[in-house]
């Protein structure tokens, strides 16, 4: 038996999650959390080259896209960089009960456009005399909590404060160490990946005890979920081959478990 070429191949993929020709012509829009685009990029052209319905990305922090999607903007599925923020929007009657899963698991990373910046071991924080470090916005940004929870655990929350710069969100913050407007900074560690660009530099990948887990999870909005395209976008994600592109872009995977679990938790009001 000759074997499968890769349009056929992609269209039994694309079968099996429910996709039809019928379905595809309006754009699926999914409301993407900044450290994710390049990943959500080459997720969205894998899954339109295998026959999908064609994808709009809006990039933000996961902050910033869940007020705007609480203001009504008419996104069809949401790919933050928590938790909290889908389990907000399925309390508050804005995302499909039962749609939410944790999609990648985030990584944090101390990094320098200096190579001789940054140590294995993050003691630049406590001794090195650099003049700016880069967070994103802890009240806006998952991954700039992290990193506040980082230096608070390390005891220098208070003592950095004037030093700190930040970011509208963690590609900015990328944005500001690469560009060396700061000297080093706390990033995604997708962004040092032979997926990315890869920069050169120093970098310290931050032990996981020191910040709770980044669970970054995915829901269907209200306003896609009449469609089958935008469940069928998700379903992708959660395929042999969306897993593949994530874990190469540098995220973890959730185990099948927690991939599944949405136990609901007490939804407290954003600050």
């Amino acid at each position: 038996m000759r074997p499968l070429n890769p349009w056929r191949r992609g269209f039994l993929v694309l079968s099996a999650l429910g996709i039809t020709a019928a379905v595809q012509a309006q754009p699926v829009q999914v409301a993407v959390a900044a450290n994710f685009i390049g990943t959500a990029h080459a997720l969205a052209a894998a899954y339109q080259a295998a026959g999908g319905a064609p994808v709009r990305l809006s990039l933000g922090s996961t902050g910033q896209l869940y007020a705007q999607i609480r203001n009504g903007a008419p996104f069809d599925v949401f790919l933050s960089a928590d938790a909290r923020r889908p389990r907000l929007l399925e309390a508050q009657g804005l995302a499909v009960a039962g749609s939410r899963y944790t999609y990648a698991l985030g990584r944090l990373v101390l990094w320098s456009a200096d190579p001789k910046e940054v140590d294995p071991h993050g003691r630049v924080l406590a001794h090195g005399a650099f003049r700016h470090l880069a967070i994103a916005d802890p009240r806006t940004a998952p991954y700039g909590a992290a990193a506040r929870q980082v230096l608070r655990r390390l005891g220098l929350w208070k003592r950095l404060q004037a030093r700190l710069v930040r970011g509208e969100n963690i590609v900015q913050t990328f944005q500001f160490v690469a560009s060396g407007a700061a000297s080093l900074g706390f990033v995604a560690g997708s962004e040092l990946t032979p997926a990315r660009t890869r920069p050169t530099g120093s970098k310290w990948v931050v032990p996981a005890a020191l910040y709770p887990p980044i669970r970054q999870q995915a829901v269907l909005l209200r306003h896609g979920a009449h469609r089958r395209a935008p469940r069928a976008f998700l379903a992708y994600l959660q395929s042999d081959a969306g897993r593949a592109i994530i874990l190469r872009h540098g995220y973890g995977l959730p185990d099948t478990a927690e991939r599944r679990s949405t136990t609901a938790r007490p939804a407290h009001p954003l600050p």
